[in-house]
């Protein structure tokens, strides 16, 4: 396997005895956090009548190349197998796109799907960024209306507050790609529509790079974009509104995109969100494929990546070489919100789920001590067997850390009588009940 177009790995320097750089192992204390979390995705999109979906992790690679692009390659881990170029898949939407496709002549729209998945892109790790990530994403296809984007982001902070973050530790800054397109097709981009794509690539990093340095590139004669200095200064001031009604002021008169940023406030202030949800030019989300409302989820003392960001992207059906299709959605990775709970103290302590533990004293109480674990797991409990030659001390304090409700010992005497000792550990108080039940 390789990222990038041809790259090889020699194996030196690789201690095939410790995971992948930027990939994680899932100790049981992590599984807990781990499914702790994804029980928050599920139930909050089961909340909001999404269904959940799932697909291969392995897609063709010209699927994601149709998507986003050409330069996505160096970011996938592909690999060519018996004449096929294959990938881990870098993102879910893709993969979406193609199931819609598929039974787009069956489905009755509009669509609610989630996923919660495991995804893989080779690129320079820092805080809250790895190399592989899970990711919950919610998607309404066949909705053209805004009504879909204010319920997802009515979603996102029904998860942000089920998580115990209050309100104001996130906000999710919101602009309109079609709002830019508009204003700067009217003046800076008029006789060069063509050139808007790679211009939001470019003013994507104006958060990471700051605006001196997005104005040299877009006024760089061999960076595809070739502004004059009096452009760049006019698309740097056009990003610096952060109000509708700053906006409006570069968008023409009778603006639709200003029209519908104001119908979708109205719905976020029918859910009670739009103070948590400020409107912010420079938010244009990379992605060619973005085509109207976009957004992203930031900590509010923007000390770690972006937690959540999505956006409609009504062609990228017809993209990928299906009908069109309106559609928006967002991406929820596990990462950056994992590293917010741990700086707020928010992850609960999860302690192994067993409730019932199950002692036999030595090898004749084996089977006896099987029957009584036997019987407990078909009545629905969690039961842990000991195996082998504990000792009763450790096992007890064990499970007085764990959390473990009963204790259940079986020693010579009561075998011969064909009872069950029971310690609940909570009332310390002992009973006695038959092996058999």
């Amino acid at each position: 396997m390789s990222k990038g177009k041809s790259s090889k790995t020699s194996g030196k320097g690789q201690n095939p005895l410790q995971a992948p750089r930027g990939t994680r192992d899932f100790y049981p204390e992590d599984m807990r956090r781990r499914n702790w979390l994804f029980a928050h995705f599920r139930s909050t999109a089961a909340s909001f009548g999404f269904e959940e979906v799932d697909a291969p992790m392995v897609e063709h690679l010209d699927l994601f190349k149709r998507k986003a692009g050409e330069e996505i390659v160096d970011q996938l881990y592909h690999f060519e197998l018996h004449d096929r170029h294959l990938a881990l898949r870098a993102e879910m939407t893709p993969s979406i796109a193609r199931m819609v496709i598929a039974r787009q002549g069956a489905m009755r729209f509009p669509i609610r799907w989630f996923t919660v998945t495991q995804n893989w892109r080779y690129e320079r790790m820092t805080r809250g960024r790895k190399r592989e990530h899970y990711q919950w994403n919610m998607d309404v296809w066949g909705e053209p209306g805004v009504e879909a984007e204010a319920e997802l982001l009515a979603a996102m902070f029904t998860m942000f507050d089920s998580l115990g973050l209050d309100r104001g530790k996130i906000k999710v800054r919101l602009n309109s790609r079609g709002l830019l397109e508009e204003s700067l097709r009217e003046g800076v981009l008029s006789d060069r529509p063509e050139v808007f794509a790679p211009l939001c690539v470019v003013i994507d990093k104006i958060d990471k790079i700051g605006a001196e340095a997005v104005t040299e590139q877009l006024c760089d004669p061999e960076g595809g974009v070739a502004l004059t200095a009096l452009e760049a200064a006019r698309v740097i001031e056009i990003l610096s509104a952060r109000s509708l009604d700053e906006a409006a002021k570069f968008a023409a008169v009778g603006s639709p995109a200003i029209a519908e940023l104001s119908q979708l406030y109205t719905l976020l202030e029918a859910y009670g969100i739009a103070d948590q949800v400020p409107f912010d030019a420079s938010v244009v989300r990379g992605l060619a494929y973005y085509t109207g409302i976009v957004f992203e989820a930031f900590d509010a003392g923007a000390t770690l990546r972006a937690i959540a960001g999505g956006g409609r992207y009504d062609r990228l059906a017809e993209t990928l070489g299906g009908k069109p299709v309106p559609a928006v959605g967002f991406g929820f990775g596990d990462v950056v919100i994992g590293e917010l709970l741990e700086d707020e103290g928010l992850w609960p302590d999860l302690k192994p789920e067993v409730q019932d533990i199950v002692y036999a004293f030595g090898p004749e109480q084996k089977p006896a001590a099987i029957t009584v674990a036997s019987r407990l797991r078909r009545a629905g409990r969690r039961v842990e067997l000991c195996l082998g030659k504990s000792k009763l001390k450790r096992v007890l304090g064990d499970a007085g850390k764990a959390g473990t409700e009963r204790v259940y010992l079986i020693g010579e005497d009561e075998r011969a009588r064909g009872v069950v000792k029971i310690r609940d550990l909570a009332k310390k108080a002992e009973t006695e009940e038959p092996i058999e039940g």
